[in-house]
């Protein structure tokens, strides 16, 4: 299941706050705040796509979040890959550096991370 955009700002703020009310993740937005009603909405759709989970406190819901950010974002971006490259990420690599347009500093630390991965694979 997929987040639209609004959702996945909601879905930041959860994630680098652990246990939110909705009034924590109101305050969290930069100005204009997105209405009660629109976050209460986002919230309860969030619910029923299975990312996000409460407690309730009186009148009151804690929200957290139900799906971890890694990995779906890992799953995101396998998508994206198999649906706009093939299926090859190698392809995904090479567009990446290049349409990025990646610093030298940012190419050597990717390079840097390749040569890690290669270690571990090659042992």
């Amino acid at each position: 299941m997929k987040l639209t955009k609004a959702e996945q700002q909601v879905m930041e703020i959860i994630w680098q706050q652990g246990e939110v009310f909705m009034k924590d993740i109101a305050e969290a937005f930069p100005e204009p705040r997105p209405a009660p009603s629109t976050l209460a909405t986002l919230l309860k759709r969030m619910q029923d796509k299975g990312f996000v989970g409460y407690k309730v406190f009186g009148n009151s819901r804690q929200y957290h979040a139900l799906v971890n950010k890694e990995k779906y974002f890992s799953k995101e971006v396998k998508s994206m890959i198999k649906g706009a490259f093939d299926n090859s990420a190698l392809s995904f690599a090479s567009f990446f550096t290049t349409a990025t347009k990646l610093s030298v500093k940012e190419l050597e630390q990717l390079r840097d991370m390749i040569d890690e991965e290669l270690k571990k694979k090659s042992k």
